[in-house]
């Protein structure tokens, strides 16, 4: 039987994962209830204060839903970096040709539509989000805010006419009584030593403020990074303003230097554990599932981790790792992951040499230029 497409079927297409990919495989899916709030035009503030448009497609074969695919346009990003560029987010697909390339037709009409003159990702749903194709380290468990798909999907893309570009790993090191300690030198010392620095928890009392210290410091600190986009304080918010009902107050970290903030860590327990258990849907076992994950919870994560510009080159970054790491052993957890670091980020390459990191994954953006 052909491959049939509907528009805009949540069912469908939150569906999709747990048709074609295997129970025991690493796949990680969002909660249906955050799935739902992304790709609504109405909630998400990328399409309702930033004029983006979105759609989402999802194949169908025998009535059977097995191919998935988001695309939006993103204007600030395209304003901000002289790109007519549109995204391409949450493709999950069987391995199966005929699906992927009715998807991927119905994108690039979407994109020529919209004026675009390339079509690009995954974006889930921007470059702050989750990011990239999985091309390496299939085998792999990801953490929370990570990317997983099979082998195959990369040949899919190939097949569709896309290309991949701009490599990323995501990491994973050990948290040991010596990892901290590997980032110290004069200056990071100094910074933990006091002389204008001053540390603020990033607790549920304080949650507003301190995410809102953080956002200033993402903004600053990734201005002249590829494809970041400055967050409004809504787009902060949707995006991680749930974080403060399972945010471990030991592990974040926000400094100031002389009162202003200086810099952040958002570091988090990794959730995929309880996701898993939950299969995306809220329901009666629900919270049994979150007490039994947090429980036994010995895996973390870092989000991101940001420095203004103004103090770069001081040892910060190092001295806010050495508290995190410090306070993760100190609080059970022994592994930690971090998200995605492209290839053109040495300087967070070389801090993970320091603490002995591991490559996890291997990811990489695909993109195809419309005619």
């Amino acid at each position: 039987m052909s491959i049939t497409l509907r528009e805009r079927d949540l069912t469908g297409f939150f569906q999709v994962p747990f048709e074609v990919y295997p129970a025991d495989s690493p796949y990680v899916s969002p909660m249906l209830a955050d799935l739902q709030r992304y790709l609504d035009p109405a909630l998400n503030p990328l399409m309702r204060d930033g004029g983006g448009q979105l759609t989402y497609f999802t194949a169908y074969r025998d009535h059977r839903p097995i191919g998935r695919l988001v695309v939006h346009t993103h204007p600030a990003s395209n304003a901000r970096h002289g790109t007519r560029r549109c995204q391409f987010g949450f493709f999950d697909c069987a391995d199966d040709v005929e699906a992927a390339r009715a998807l991927f037709d119905a994108a690039e009409a979407f994109a020529r539509d919209q004026g675009c003159d390339e079509l690009a990702g995954s974006f889930n749903l921007t470059a702050m989000q989750q990011s990239g194709v999985l091309t390496g380290g299939f085998d792999e468990t990801p953490y929370t805010d990570m990317i997983w798909g099979p082998a195959y999907l990369p040949d899919l893309l190939r097949d569709c006419g896309l290309g991949p570009t701009f490599p990323m790993s995501t990491f994973e090191f050990e948290v040991g009584p010596g990892t901290a300690d590997s980032l110290l030198g004069d200056r990071q010392r100094a910074i933990l030593d006091g002389d204008g620095w001053t540390w603020a928890p990033i607790d549920r009392r304080h949650f507003k403020a301190r995410f809102e210290e953080a956002r200033q410091c993402l903004n600053d600190g990734f201005a002249d990074n590829p494809m970041f986009v400055p967050l409004s304080p809504a787009e902060f918010d949707f995006q991680a303003g749930e974080m403060m009902w399972f945010i471990d107050p030991r592990i974040a970290c926000l400094v100031r230097y002389k009162g202003e903030p200086a810099g952040v860590i958002i570091c988090i327990p990794d959730l995929n554990p309880f996701q898993k258990a939950t299969r995306g849907r809220i329901g009666l076992m629900t919270l049994v599932h979150f007490l039994k994950a947090r429980l036994r919870r010995r895996r973390a994560v870092i989000i991101f981790y940001s420095v203004k510009q103004a103090l770069h080159g001081r040892g910060v970054n190092g001295a806010m790792l050495h508290r995190v790491i410090k306070a993760l052993y100190a609080g059970g957890y022994r592994r930690c992951g971090v998200t995605w670091v492209s290839d053109q980020n040495q300087a967070s390459l070389r801090q993970m040499e320091k603490l002995g990191a591991r490559r996890l994954h291997r990811l990489h953006l695909f993109r195809k230029a419309l005619a």
